[in-house]
């Protein structure tokens, strides 16, 4: 089986879901052949768009931003985490890490919930427990990526349960955090499969920013000869 691209990025629309507080997203022609010659898009939304990665600035100014890492932050081989089929809101415990975790690797963690992108429901996703998040820091893993909303748990629209546990400890300990990741799913079975995965998770060049979205791309090799 040749290696194939799978695109694991939301597209960005107007009026797309949005974690709630952040910038509303609007993109409408600026320029257009009929006036101008050129189509061009007016863009507004903010750095936490979509499919996106958050550097360690996003939750504390002491630590690295965006164009301080090093590009291999964003790119690596993956292994893919099957935490499909849990509760809304249900914590994400350590005994579903899979084997692999490592230095350089790539966590992706499969929740099921890019299923719900666009609802009310999506906002319900499960999430990495504490426990979880510090038994990927130790394992030396730096890249981790979510089909979630966020990394931590959303409070229920009204509710002032608010937490960054997840995100305090990746961060730290000097991770990025992929977050709206879509079509996991392929890649659970690619795994079980034999089949390597490689991900690249490159965000657009913002200067000095907390996080940017980007264009995920996974790339499946061929399964291993019987």
């Amino acid at each position: 089986m040749a290696a194939e691209l799978l695109d694991l990025s939301v597209p960005i629309t107007t009026g797309m879901p949005v974690y709630p507080g952040d910038p509303e997203v609007e993109a409408v022609p600026a320029l257009t052949v009929a006036d101008a010659g050129v189509n061009v898009l007016r863009l507004h939304m903010g750095s936490q768009t979509g499919t996106h990665v958050d550097a360690p600035f996003h939750i504390d100014d002491a630590l690295p931003r965006l164009d301080e890492l090093p590009l291999t932050r964003f790119t690596g081989p993956a292994v893919v985490m099957d935490a499909r089929g849990l509760a809304p809101r249900a914590p994400i415990a350590p005994d579903l890490l899979p084997d692999g975790l490592a230095p350089g690797v790539v966590l992706l963690i499969a929740t099921g919930w890019s299923s719900r992108w666009g609802t009310d429901d999506y906002l319900a996703h499960p999430y990495p427990s504490p426990e979880t998040a510090e038994a990927i820091a130790a394992a030396g893993v730096r890249t981790v990526g979510i089909d979630a909303l966020s990394a931590d748990r959303t409070p229920p629209p009204g509710s002032d349960d608010f937490s960054l546990a997840a995100h305090r400890i990746l961060c730290g300990a000097g991770a990025v955090i992929a977050e709206n990741l879509t079509g996991l799913g392929p890649l659970v079975a690619a795994q079980a499969e034999g089949r390597p995965i490689e991900v690249s998770l490159f965000p657009i060049a913002l200067a000095a920013a907390d996080g940017a979205p980007v264009r995920a791309v996974a790339r499946l090799g061929s399964a291993p000869t019987p």
